[in-house]
């Protein structure tokens, strides 16, 4: 990449033979797609484990520069998507311009202060993203991320891809609230517990971990009441043993006005998940390990306001996501 580029909030990076570079928030390498990627049920062609982990959400980088203007050389395609998200370009830690993305190669020029500032480009959150150059008319120093790591993981309500932008998904306004550096482990569709996403956590430091866990659970009926307890256990237990003591923060599904009470097909309701995700949790006995109950987080009555179908919240409704959590998510002194 031109300019230093010290990308952030990924797991592994991969480069074509055309230069494109892919951030992948999970390691691909060695790994068996088939184990994920399950082709059975063709009413779900958008449930791919590995095409969400190669979507940048939560990736970007910094450099400190003076020049008037910047360009990204950026590659987009829908794959799993039904629209891809734009591209942020921060100027001292607000937003400067949003520039949507269209499917194919193109070049986004963004004109800049002209005087020292600090830029960050936020890649988008949804849609199969490559990059290859970004390039400015003046001097750029890449700047490395500051801050304590904080790993979140979970849903497509950690994924966001209907916020704003890059930048105003809920974790990414928590994470600059706060001046945290950022990894955003939330795959639409795909929070199901998986080992590679345990061990990924597991095997990269931070000083504060998120697991939003149970919607996908409930909407893909992965476990049943009988199962769904161990897996949380299991799941907490791998990560555990690689953060013997860094706090892990449990929340459990927001609400979701029109499916509360509604038995899935292995006869779970919301609130069943929500008490075997508690469960499973509290379990382990362990100290350093909160459970937030996230019907807390909003109310029926601003899910039912904020949402845009049954499970999303629309962009204010991340928004307000972010302003209740980000009190609750702290560091300890």
């Amino acid at each position: 990449m031109g300019s230093d580029a010290l990308w952030t909030g990924y797991r592994h990076r991969a480069v074509d033979a055309d230069g494109w570079l892919t951030f992948w928030r999970l390691d691909p390498r060695e790994q068996p797609f088939e184990l994920h990627d399950w082709l059975g049920r063709p009413d779900r062609p958008g449930h791919r484990l590995w095409s969400r982990a190669a979507t940048p959400a939560g990736v970007r980088a910094a450099w400190r520069t003076a020049a008037s203007s910047v360009s990204l050389e950026i590659r987009a395609a829908l794959d799993v998507y039904d629209e891809i998200a734009p591209v942020d370009f921060l100027v001292d830690g607000e937003l400067h311009q949003r520039c949507p993305v269209e499917a194919g190669e193109q070049v986004i020029t963004v004109e800049l202060p002209g005087r020292s500032v600090e830029l960050e480009i936020w890649l988008p959150q949804g849609g199969a993203i490559g990059v290859r150059e970004v390039s400015f008319d003046g001097e750029a120093d890449g700047l490395p991320p500051i801050g304590p790591r904080w790993i979140t993981y979970g849903s497509s309500i950690t994924q966001c891809t209907g916020a704003y932008g890059p930048s105003e998904t809920w974790p990414a306004l928590v994470a600059r609230r706060h001046g945290w550096d950022l990894v955003a482990l939330g795959f639409g569709g795909e929070c199901h517990l998986d080992p590679i996403a345990a061990r990924t956590i597991r095997d990269t430091p931070a000083r504060l971990i998120s697991l939003c866990l149970g919607i996908n659970i409930y909407g893909g009926e992965t476990f049943s009441g009988r199962t769904l307890p161990g897996q949380v256990e299991a799941f907490i237990s791998t990560v555990r043993d690689g953060h013997p003591h860094t706090p892990i923060v449990v929340i459990t599904p927001l609400p979701a006005p029109n499916i509360e009470g509604k038995p899935n097909a292995v006869g779970l309701t919301l609130d069943d998940i929500r008490g075997c995700v508690e469960l499973g949790a509290r379990t382990l006995g362990d100290p350093d390990l909160q459970v937030i109950d996230g019907r807390t987080v909003l109310s029926t009555e601003e899910a039912q306001a904020l949402y845009a179908d049954d499970l999303h919240p629309g962009p204010d409704g991340y928004r307000l996501i972010a302003d209740r959590l980000a009190p609750l998510l702290t560091l300890p002194l």
